[in-house]
Formats: structure tokens, sequence, C-alpha cells
């Protein structure tokens, strides 16, 4: 399969394809530079103070070449504080200093640059910083201009996206050859910036993609005329104990908006029956036997609680036939029973669950700083252990089924950091496989919608405070309908019918 600008690679792909690329004669080092110095020349037009902080390795290596090509037109500093090691890297050097370059090993605290190009560690950084290069990390911090990252911002590791303390935060990172998952995921966002990818030549030809960028995909819920209610299937959802009720409700009501038929709720507080906001939600007693009809998508968790009943009717869930939808406290009490699990497992159609970091450390037995440590990890642990498709929440959220192939959502802020959000998420999800997606499909594209209700928050009210779970229904809402407006405008170009 070709490679795909969306697909992200791990560190053994990106061996394959430099090994690959070396064989094949590709010169992706000179690839790589000249591709860097053309980016800069058009954004950032000389003549300009450039500051060229260059590693030993390969990614220091680009960064000579680039400046080297530049120095015609470009003040040009370069601060390399330890040689070079490999014969491109030392070849790089020698061209450069042969061009008329020269090269500081002291770090270059009087030049005054314009913009920094961070070329120190790339993808290959795979150990902890010691104190000398902290301390480098560190000076480069403080110059006052716009960075350049290229690869990966120095300090950042690019498989996990988790950032030492001195990591130079950058507003802009050149992926080379490949995207890299960390900058998308846990600290990436923080520190890498907008990020563009240069692809380099017939690289990655031979090579298979370890994950996916999303990207949106909801031409599957366009609409014929000719529809009733019954044609976009039912939602039930089980939760809201007393005190919770709310979590139950914004689950019903995201579920409604984002194009469920019907939406029953089945609530553990008998004093919840009905919505007045939402009167079109259909509320009854989580008490007796009442069960999901076997086509209906079943959602349970919102408020579920940890109670004997709360246990009774999750037991009760994971032996639903149809598709189900698993969160919050309904997984905490799976992770305190093997029973549970071991039900869970034994579904033939695999549940989607959606645990926040915490839950999925009570899942997989380990703590919430394990999970952050490297996400991608825990979520195909979790799809493999408990044979479900697994939706890890956060910065950069993942989801992943058994194979162990995953999608990372670049979109979203901390706007969407406030309770409800993960409610909204649930019967969003549970919306979209009621009304015919595949459960990957209807897991992805519900994360984008959420999160990208996040980014527009953001560029409605400048910042990130107030976003309310309640709002981002509406948000993804609209969202989901300018998408379906475009996506029949383009079907109607084309002569198509769907």
């Amino acid at each position: 399969m070709a490679w795909h600008e969306h697909d992200l690679c791990d560190a053994a792909t990106l061996r394959q394809m430099e090994q690959y690329g070396a064989s094949a004669g590709l010169q992706l080092m000179q690839q790589a530079g000249a591709a860097i110095a053309a980016w800069l020349r058009q954004h950032y037009p000389a003549p300009c103070r450039l500051l060229f902080a260059a590693g030993p390795g390969n990614n220091g290596g680009d960064a000579l070449i680039a400046a080297r090509l530049l120095l015609p037109d470009y003040k040009i500093t370069l601060w390399q504080p330890v040689p070079p090691r490999g014969d491109e890297a030392c070849a790089a050097l020698a061209a450069y200093l042969a061009a008329g370059g020269s090269v500081q090993t002291g770090f270059p605290a009087a030049c005054q640059p314009q913009l920094l190009i961070d070329g120190l560690f790339g993808a290959g950084l795979d150990r902890p910083l010691d104190a000398v290069w902290r301390a480098r990390l560190q000076q480069l911090q403080q110059l006052h201009c716009p960075c350049i990252a290229l690869d990966v911002p120095s300090g950042l590791h690019a498989w996990t996206g988790c950032a030492d303390s001195a990591t130079v935060p950058a507003q802009h990172t050149l992926a080379l050859l490949c995207h890299k998952p960390g900058l998308f995921t846990a600290d990436g966002r923080d520190y890498g910036g907008t990020v563009s990818l240069l692809p380099l030549h017939d690289a990655t030809v031979h090579a298979t993609a370890s994950g996916r960028l999303l990207a949106a995909n909801v031409g599957a819920l366009q609409r014929r005329h000719n529809s009733n209610k019954g044609s976009f299937g039912t939602v039930s959802i089980v939760g809201g104990c007393p005190g919770m009720s709310g979590a139950v409700l914004l689950a019903g009501r995201a579920a409604l908006a984002l194009g469920a038929g019907k939406v029953r709720i089945r609530s553990l507080d008998r004093q919840l029956s009905l919505d007045p906001l939402w009167p079109e939600l259909m509320i009854s007693s989580a008490d007796g036997a009442a069960q999901a009809a076997p086509d209906d998508v079943l959602l349970i968790g919102p408020g579920l609680g940890q109670s004997q009943q709360a246990a009774m009717l999750l037991q009760g869930a994971l032996g639903h036939p149809g598709a189900l939808v698993i969160d919050a406290d309904a997984l905490n009490l799976i992770a305190g029973s093997s029973q549970l699990q071991q039900m869970l497992r034994q579904r033939p159609r695999p549940a989607i669950i959606t645990p926040h970091p915490a839950e999925a450390a009570r899942l997989l037995g380990q703590t919430t700083a394990t999970v952050q440590q490297d996400r991608i990890a825990a979520v195909r642990s979790l799809a493999r252990q408990l044979g479900v498709l697994a939706v890890l929440k956060g910065a950069g959220s993942l989801i992943c089924a058994a194979d162990g192939v995953y999608q990372l959502c670049a979109a979203g802020n901390a706007a969407l950091a406030n309770a409800g959000q993960g409610d909204v998420l649930g019967g969003a999800i549970a919306a979209l496989l009621a009304q015919g997606m595949a459960d990957g499909d209807a897991a992805s594209q519900a994360v984008l919608l959420h999160a990208r209700a996040g980014d527009h928050y953001l560029a409605e009210h400048g910042g990130p405070i107030g976003l309310r779970a309640s709002d981002s229904i509406m948000l993804m809402q609209q969202d989901l309908n300018r998408q379906l407006a475009a996506a029949a405008s383009h079907t109607s170009r084309q002569g198509l019918s769907f």
C-alpha cells in the first residue's frame, strides 16, 4: 500500500526507510537539507539572521546542509557543541566549511538571531538527557525568537510524546520523511507547534504504517429524503445514579444531536423521568429486567456508579448482542472484576471502551503516569488484553483495535478538559453506530468531531476557558452538518448519487 501523508511510523519503520534509502542511493540527508532550506526560503525570506543548532547525528547533518544552501543569502550562525559522528554528518560539515561557513562550539550568546533552527536531536533520541545537554537546551530556551524544529523538538521523544523539562518549544516543526506520533500526543502538541511534513523521494515505498492521523470522513451518514426515525437506529443508555444523572442526560442529548433516530435512557435515579430541555429523550427506570433490544446500540457507564445494582446491569450489558460502548464507572467495575473482564473478552462483537488515562491505568493494573509515558503502548495493550476497540482519551486521543494499528487525533485542546465531555463523546459514538457506521469509523469520527468542537470554541472565543460539555454537543452537531453539506455538494458536482 502506498504511503499516505496521514500515515504514522514507529522507530523500526523509520530505520527500515533509512536503510532502504541508503541501499537505493537516495541521499536522504541531502534531500532533507534541501527541503529544509527551500521551506525556510519560502517562509522566512532573506535577509534574515538564522541560528542553526546542529547536533552530532543525522539531525545535525540535515541542519548543516540547509545552512550551507542558505549561506549566500542569509546571515548564518551555526552552533555545534559536539563534533559530528557518522560519515554523512562529517561530510555535511566539511561541505559547509568549504562553502565559507564557520562553526561555533561555545554557545553564541551575542548573535541575536531572528530565527532558531533546532537540529540538535531528532527522532533518534532514545535516552534521558544528561545535565550537560539539558543546560545547552536551556540556553536555547532563553533566546527571544521563534524556533523551527527539524523533525522533532530537541528533548521530545518522537514515539511517545514525552518531553524532558528542558525541551525546546517550537512554533513550527518540519517532520522529515514521515510523521512521528510523539508530535501529536502527550506533550507533543505543547512543544511541536504547527507540524509540516517534508516527504523525501521514494523512501517510504517499502514501509508499512503503524498508525494514522485521523481525517474527517462522514460521507456514510448522508441521508435519503425517504427516511424515518427507524432508519437511524436506537440508542439505549444505562447510567445516571442519584447525584450523577447529568452524565446520562449529556450522553443522551449528544446521541440525539448527532443523529440517532431514538434515544432511551435507563436511569438508576428513580426520580429522573423527564429532561425538560430535551423531552425527546425517553427516560425510564433501570430497575427490573428491562433490556436493550438486540439491534439497539447500548452505552453503559455515564453516571453509573459502582453499586451492586450497577454491577448487575453491567453484567447484563456485556451479554448484549449488538454494538456496546462502555465508559466511566462501567470501566472501573470491569477493572475490579476478573469475571467481567472475561465476559468482555468473550463477546462475539468487540465492545468499544473509552477510558481516560486513570481508567486505563486501572484496567491495565498500572499507574496513570505509566500509561502517559507511552500512550500508544497503553492503548494497544487495552485492545489486545481485553479484546476491544479501545479509545484512550487525552491529548492526542488514540483509537486501536486488537491488531495494534492505531489512529491518532491531532485536533482538540484544553477547552475540553472539564466535566461531562466524556459523556458527550460516548453518546456521539453511540449515535454514529446507530446510523450504521462501522465500529472503528464511528469511534474515530466521534473523537474527531469532539476534538474539533474544542478547536472551534478556541477560534471563536480566543481561549480555552469556559466550554461546557452541553455546548460541545451543539458545536459537534454544526460541524457534522457542515461536513455532510460539503460532501453532498461534492457528490452533486460529480453527478453521483448516494
